[in-house]
């Protein structure tokens, strides 16, 4: 798998998230907690917390916090 050599810190959650923000992110620009926990099996709060490895690591995604309404949304950019 290409995002595990290229992100090796990232647990096996981590590569899930970034993987599915990869395949959407060329289509979407805003993405909630809640709705990619749907996707992954996950809770919005596992999610969320999973992310700020994502947003920290060094990926080829830009990741931000960007809202809270009803879940928080972040901004991705490839």
């Amino acid at each position: 798998m290409a995002a595990s050599s290229a992100t090796p810190d990232l647990s096996r959650k981590q590569h899930r998230i970034l993987e599915y923000l990869r395949e959407n992110a060329g289509t979407r620009t805003y993405f909630k907690s809640r709705l990619i926990g749907d996707e992954l099996d996950l809770s919005a709060k596992e999610v969320g917390t999973n992310m700020t490895a994502i947003q920290n690591g060094e990926c080829s995604l830009s990741v931000e916090k960007w809202g809270y309404s009803s879940s928080t949304t972040w901004k991705v950019t490839a």
